[in-house]
């Protein structure tokens, strides 16, 4: 039997950890919300719209507050992975459908979305594919897409062309024609900052593949109809390659931190730029400051479209397109409990008309997933009006790679393009190695 002086102990543990931390909630009755929030600093309204967006949402719900992590690129990444081995993943997370969330996405560690979206009856204030399960790698809606990402967008600087008595080139002929033009003129033809070894893969070579190989090729690969070996996919990264030899792109690209890469087109240092989306948002001005990378006069200078025409290739007129970034929340949250639903109203918030329209009009936010935005009524620059066009420059959807295969798969992919870029390993031993991690991976 117990001691009464231990019984006391017991029921003084129990009664301090129920009033300090009840399903999130402290005796105060605050909610707690651990957010990791992936934030690129240097961009414009980048660090001033994420603190207007939390502080409002804590303003409205006084009951909640948030401490938010921020980080940007690979060390976002990094130590959102240690989190999830920890078993301390943040109770709101910053999340991709696929790809580089792949981790989280197939040990169940976001919970499904499906009964709040069904409950507060908000299915139909996205567009259909952000709502469609089957677009997210856990099989369910795991997190609130932000939007639809094309990974792949070609921007063309009209200024520099018309200094070396060129036009935008329509053909990889007369793009390869353009190198020594614009070499004469101290300018190069295509920039991309590819030392982050994801930025070739999926803003490049996706749409690449998809050209080269077909639409629908990655499920010829996943059905076992088809291999990375085929020629077609050899084909793909053998363009890498002579893109490289052509002098059309840099083999310094891979020495370039992806942070550089708009500065440098901004300060006319070549005629084209290769990035996703998403980055036009670089390029515009800062509310804060009054400042643009690009000012809006000099943007009526910038086109927005796809990649050249690609003799040879399956399919041209085509870019890579996957479902934006969003917000999840964790399944270690207690269901039913207060921190359940302060994160859902977060991720609810996040993705809502009134943030979403504030991030399209600032350029975080390209293709919302919102249907319910007042367009008409936002102030947009030229570049944003441009990148809200591309979908008219191409006629043809390809998949993004780190979308719809395992890390395991991409990864050498990704590395395997910087090889061909520093001629240590040719397009056909890629072209191997990937297909030996794909048998691997798909025997495990």
């Amino acid at each position: 039997m117990l001691s009464k002086t231990k019984i006391v102990c017991i029921l003084l543990t129990v009664l301090v950890a129920a009033s300090v931390f009840a399903g999130g909630r402290k005796d105060d009755g605050t909610v707690t919300l651990k957010v990791f929030y992936y934030l690129e600093a240097t961009a414009p309204n980048a660090i001033a719209d994420a603190n207007l967006w939390f502080s409002t949402f804590e303003k409205n719900h006084p009951g909640v507050k948030i401490e938010r992590e921020n980080l940007f690129d690979e060390p976002f990444h990094d130590k959102l992975r240690a989190y999830a081995a920890a078993g301390e993943l943040p109770d709101v997370m910053y999340v991709w459908p696929s790809g580089r969330s792949d981790y989280l996405h197939d040990q169940k560690l976001l919970k499904d979305l499906t009964p709040f979206v069904n409950r507060d009856n908000i299915r139909g204030n996205y567009l259909p594919l952000t709502m469609d399960p089957s677009q997210q790698q856990a099989g369910y809606l795991a997190m609130i897409p932000q939007g639809i990402t094309t990974t792949h967008a070609f921007f063309i600087n009209t200024e520099v062309l018309d200094a070396c008595g060129l036009q935008p080139a329509k053909t990889y002929a007369e793009l390869k024609a353009q190198v020594p033009v614009l070499r004469a003129k101290g300018y190069e033809t295509i920039i991309i900052p590819a030392q982050s070894d994801w930025v070739m893969q999926s803003c490049l070579f996706s749409m690449l593949a998809g050209r080269f190989c077909g639409a629908g090729w990655e499920q010829k690969i996943l059905s076992g109809q088809a291999k990375f070996t085929d020629p077609d996919f050899v084909a793909a990264l053998d363009f890498v390659r002579q893109l490289y030899t052509d002098g059309v792109i840099q083999r310094s690209a891979v020495g370039m931190d992806y942070g550089e890469g708009p500065g440098a087109f901004a300060t006319n240092k070549s005629a084209y730029y290769i990035d996703g989306d998403w980055r036009v948002g670089a390029f515009l001005t800062d509310s804060d400051t009054g400042q643009a990378l690009i000012s809006p006069a000099k943007q009526e200078k910038i086109k927005i479209g796809v990649f050249p025409t690609i003799e040879g290739a399956k399919l041209n007129s085509s870019s890579s397109v996957i479902l934006g970034v969003g917000y999840a929340i964790s399944s270690a949250i207690p269901a039913g409990s207060a921190k359940e639903a302060a994160a859902w109203e977060l991720v609810k918030w996040m993705t809502g008309k009134e943030v979403s329209e504030l991030r399209t009009e600032r350029g975080g936010t390209p293709t919302p997933s919102r249907t319910d935005l007042n367009f008409a009524a936002m102030k947009l620059e030229p570049m944003q009006k441009a990148i809200g066009n591309l979908g008219n420059e191409f006629t043809t959807a390809t998949v993004v790679i780190d979308g719809v295969f395992a890390s395991e798969v991409y990864l050498p992919i990704n590395t395997g393009l910087i090889e061909i870029a520093m001629g240590t390993r040719t397009p056909q031993q890629v072209a191997a190695d990937v297909q030996r991690a794909y048998d691997t991976w798909k025997a495990r």
